[in-house]
């Protein structure tokens, strides 16, 4: 869910205005009447009580059991780090969709291959490219840095550069009061209204002290309730929903559930849309916990399994096309040429040349091979400035 200031993206999370009787349990948080004389609710500090029925239990089973097969097939694959770029992009992607834009995969892929000017009118590509950047930038930047405000405000800042929103504080947190309801909504009006600003604040200071702290729960329920979390304070002028999900992901590589980014759970937000936002609000207003953590621990499982069914898919293709990798001349280049083609499966000529360092002749002469092969076809029908797919692999990651 994203907000901006005075003008709020339009999210099915309810029509009637944020009234404080909705808000039934005192446990999850209090709504407080501000001096402007509308309310606001204040998410108390996690981790809530929880009450650990056998239904999530078994949810927490099933999703820790499939995750143990991604990690186990990731870590057998002959090239785990090539694959780490498609399912980034894919999940930038997703979780973009989520928040109105219409950019696909191949959008996504055809921007980066005709590396086009950062002035060129492409907002949708342009957002989901920073998506991508801002959750690598996360990624790397969590090896010196531990999960702390500082580092959300460093990916929020470049999830946010020179695209929609880019105006509204990029890197900072709020400081006047945002919220969410249909377009023209008002504060007293909009179906949900996050902490003020010193509120906020304080929220935030709970949750990096929550995420730091030896709590004795699952480390996939803890993210579960850390993603709530977020979106329940909303720190942001715009972008929480994106950056909220980008903390999933990083929550995953630092507590050790998945070291690798091979986990599309934007897919299955996107796909239950309604649904997420349905159950994030539940907790706030009635404290339903449960309903939400088997809700966010079904999409692990989900697409855990559905991650395992794509790398699969993908080991098979690679295995088939060995048949021309130990036809060539020099087997070692072309099997490096090939497995590039599964982080890359829309590229350019002088990409290849740049990703595995040879001379662009040399890259050319690969890239005729692969398309006399049928593994790679030229797109634009252009002469110059030429785009290869790799059909088959592309197939099997969107």
């Amino acid at each position: 869910m994203e907000s901006v200031n005075k003008k709020i993206h339009v999210h099915s999370i309810g029509i009637d205005p944020m009234k404080p009787a909705d808000f039934r349990d005192p446990k999850t948080g209090r709504t407080i009447r501000t001096q402007s004389g509308y309310w606001a609710f204040v998410p108390a500090p996690l981790p809530p009580a929880l009450e650990w029925t056998d239904e999530l239990v078994s949810a927490l089973s099933e999703a820790e059991r499939e995750l143990g097969k991604l990690t186990t097939l990731a870590g057998n694959f002959p090239f785990p780090k090539l694959l780490i770029q498609p399912f980034v992009r894919r999940e930038a992607v997703l979780s973009s969709r989520i928040e109105g834009t219409r950019a696909s995969l191949a959008d996504l892929y055809d921007y980066e291959s005709a590396q086009r000017s950062f002035l060129e009118p492409d907002n949708d590509v342009r957002e989901v490219h920073n998506y991508v950047q801002a959750l690598d930038y996360g990624l790397e930047r969590s090896q010196t840095l531990p999960i702390s405000m500082r580092l959300i405000r460093e990916v929020h800042a470049k999830l946010l550069e020179g695209v929609r929103g880019g105006q509204l504080a990029p890197g900072q947190f709020r400081r006047t009061q945002n919220w969410i309801g249909p377009a023209g909504s008002t504060t007293e009006t909009a179906a949900y209204v996050p902490p003020p600003v010193d509120e906020m604040r304080e929220a935030l200071h709970d949750l990096e002290k929550y995420i730091h702290a030896g709590v004795d729960l699952p480390p996939l329920v803890r993210a579960g309730l850390a993603h709530y979390q977020f979106e329940a304070i909303h720190p942001f002028l715009d972008g929480n929903g994106r950056v909220g999900r980008l903390l999933i992901m990083l929550l995953f590589h630092e507590w050790g559930i998945l070291s690798q980014p091979l986990l599309n759970l934007s897919a299955y937000f996107e796909r239950y849309r309604q649904e997420y936002y349905d159950r994030l609000l539940d907790v706030s207003q009635r404290g339903r916990w449960e309903a939400w953590l088997r809700f966010f621990l079904r999409g692990v499982g989900l697409q855990a399994q559905d991650s395992v069914f794509r790398m699969t898919r993908l080991e098979s293709i690679r295995s088939r096309y060995d048949v021309t990798v130990r036809a060539d001349r020099n087997p070692e280049r072309m099997a490096a040429v090939v497995d590039y083609l599964f982080s890359r499966p829309i590229l350019t000529i002088r990409q290849l040349e740049t990703a595995l360092d040879i001379p662009y002749m040399a890259a050319k002469r690969y890239v005729d091979k692969l398309v006399n092969a049928n593994i790679l076809r030229e797109k634009t029908g252009y002469a110059r400035n030429r785009v290869f797919l790799a059909g088959e692999i592309f197939q099997a990651l969107v």
